[in-house]
């Protein structure tokens, strides 16, 4: 999965990468940088609803599993046999729910940010337009929301890697099936 978001976010930096050489001229491209905003933005809410909510899952995932393992009721949904200790299980759990929490703190407010100031940003462009608001003005939010949007992009990799292999630790210990969450 972690792939997959980490293709389709590539995919989203690159759309505006496009998107922004044409409105600067850099590119001569058949459809104005307008024609391509639309979809860009489109996409972009796409693919960071994808991967917020992965971050959010692999969170509340965790924090099940150490609610179970807290509690020491439920044990049946971890384990077969459950185990008389799980003072190792209890350690292990505590620092994954760290890494997961800590992975969904570092990544969702950006992408909150990016998808507001895209939005933004967006809104402007019709506004600039029809002359309702000055070029620059459009032009700043766009710098910004670019700017948050690389921000955000490497923060999402680097979390996507990490969270991937904190999932395969995760069904690792607990022997959960490739294909479940």
């Amino acid at each position: 999965m972690a792939y997959l978001l980490r293709s389709l976010i590539l995919i989203m930096v690159l759309a505006l990468t496009l998107t922004t050489c044409v409105a600067l001229g850099f590119i001569d491209f058949s459809l104005s940088h307008i024609k391509l905003a639309i979809p860009t933005f489109i996409y972009t809410i796409f693919a960071q609803a994808f991967v917020m909510f992965y971050f959010i899952g692999v969170s509340r995932l965790v924090n099940n599993i150490a609610m179970i393992i807290g509690s020491e009721q439920n044990l049946h949904e971890l384990f077969e046999n459950p185990p008389e200790d799980l003072t190792p299980y209890k350690a292990k759990v505590k620092r994954f729910v760290h890494e997961a929490d800590l992975a969904k703190r570092q990544t969702v407010p950006w992408t909150i940010l990016m998808l507001i100031l895209g939005m933004i940003a967006f809104l402007l462009g019709g506004a600039h337009d029809t002359n309702m608001v000055q070029k620059t003005t459009h032009s700043g939010v766009v710098y910004g929301f670019a700017v948050s949007m690389l921000i955000g992009f490497v923060r999402q990799w680097w979390f996507l890697g990490r969270t991937h292999t904190l999932l395969r630790k995760v069904k690792t210990l607990f022997e959960i099936p490739d294909g479940q969450m």
